[in-house]
């Protein structure tokens, strides 16, 4: 009898072995029927993530980016949670935003204390963006 094979967890590799440079997707066909096509096809970038990464991406998305929730959901720390969703990007030749200037969370968190008024944290930020440049 012969063996099937569950080909709905491969993921197609990015890059070539041999050379490193990006894999283009040439050639599709229908199990069905036995069509093929030939030619050159845009890629899902999303495609080759594992699952890990899909479910992580998808928590990200649901939770509106939201890192507390990945971070529940995940059940690990706050830094774990930002450092797999940074290694994630990462694989997709995406780069995060720079950072904030040094000082911002203090600000912010001050205002969330209730240390200072939406007015005065605004002035600091402002102060902040104008010795960054």
């Amino acid at each position: 009898m012969p063996r099937t094979h569950d080909h709905t967890n491969r993921r197609p590799p990015r890059h070539c072995p041999v050379c490193s440079e990006q894999l283009v997707l040439t050639r599709l066909s229908c199990p069905s029927c036995a069509t093929e096509l030939s030619g050159q096809f845009t890629t899902c970038e999303f495609c080759s993530l594992s699952a890990d990464d899909r479910e992580l991406l998808g928590v990200f998305l649901s939770s509106r980016g939201n890192l507390k929730e990945v971070q529940a959901h995940l059940g690990v720390s706050y830094p774990t949670a930002r450092a797999r969703f940074d290694d994630l990007l990462g694989r997709l030749d995406l780069r995060p935003t720079a950072p904030p200037p040094a000082g911002t969370v203090d600000i912010l968190d001050a205002l969330r204390r209730g240390e200072i008024d939406v007015v005065t944290a605004e002035e600091q930020l402002a102060a902040l963006d104008d010795t960054a440049s």
